[in-house]
């Protein structure tokens, strides 16, 4: 497909409006409640005391199941894919919040495409970036919350004299998490620490959150964790992954928990609790990803 021709698909798209997409296939819940408020560590007890859920959950009512219903973003997604631009990275989420969505009642998404630019030369390829609202609407067709949502789909570059091509997800290295990817190539799981305090933190960030210095470093972690939670990616297709596969958040001992593939056994055999080692998978000649393998008896 064409620049003119994806241009042209992307305004068609775009005169549609919002589209009313299914109501959420459950109510707005206690149980659902209780899990997201456990699972992010949010001890408020306002939340369920009062039947109101956490304005971030407004995604959470209205997940369908793979290929159930069509937004007007999977038609220039599939576009984008066809002319070969299979990489994709989120750059853009912001979301409003107009009043708490109450127990009981069940939500409705509408999504509305905005927006095609590009091409458009980025750090990982050419590329475009797309972007969508979806408006939450609650009983009485009010709205709970809005989200703006932007995704850069990109043409992975082939580098001069590499033996196989970039994976097409690379994760954005700067002045914050070079340390950690650098780590990676070296078999070290870092994780930054506060100079100052010696507060640990990840994801990696330019201040400590308990202290507000700038002065960083990183402690090599021991490598050794246990599975805090996780899911079973089945749809949608990421490019240079096969589904299903595993995505975990893993505790470490040292404090923290950082989020890496689950890999090394079938999917059907993890479980919450068990105990994981790092290991280290190069995706190409550049990157390394530290991945978490079952911890041998």
């Amino acid at each position: 497909m064409t620049e003119a021709e994806l241009r042209e698909l992307a305004g068609k798209q775009a005169a549609l409006g919002e589209v009313r997409g299914a109501p959420g296939p459950d109510p707005v819940n206690a149980p659902m409640i209780r899990h997201w408020l456990a699972a992010m560590g949010d001890t408020n007890p306002a939340y369920l005391d009062k039947g109101l859920a956490p304005p971030a959950m407004a995604q959470v009512w209205t997940m369908q199941a793979p290929r159930q219903g069509r937004s007007p973003v999977d038609d220039p997604m599939a576009a984008l894919d066809g002319a070969g631009y299979t990489g994709v990275v989120a750059t853009n989420c912001e979301q409003t919040y107009h009043r708490y969505a109450r127990v009981g009642e069940r939500l409705t998404p509408a999504t509305r495409f905005t927006d095609l630019a590009g091409p458009k030369q980025t750090a990982l390829g050419v590329g475009y970036f797309a972007t969508w609202n979806v408006t939450w609407y609650g009983d009485g067709d009010e709205p709970v919350a809005e989200m703006l949502f932007r995704v850069l789909k990109f043409r992975p570059r082939q580098g001069a004299g590499e033996e196989r091509p970039p994976y097409p997800l690379q994760p954005a290295v700067n002045q914050d998490t070079a340390f950690f990817w650098e780590g990676a190539k070296s078999g070290e799981l870092r994780i930054q620490t506060c100079a100052d305090c010696g507060r640990l933190r990840h994801p990696p960030g330019p201040l400590c959150t308990r202290c507000r210095s700038s002065h960083l470093t990183y402690t090599v972690a021991s490598g050794h964790g246990t599975l805090y939670s996780y899911v079973v990616h089945h749809h949608p297709p990421v490019p240079g992954r096969e589904t299903p596969f595993v995505v975990g958040v893993v505790e470490l001992p040292e404090g923290v928990r950082v989020v890496g593939n689950v890999v090394g056994c079938p999917p059907g055999e993890v479980e919450i609790g068990m105990a994981l080692r790092v290991a280290y998978r190069p995706m190409d000649d550049r990157l390394v990803l530290p991945m978490w393998i079952p911890e041998e008896p």
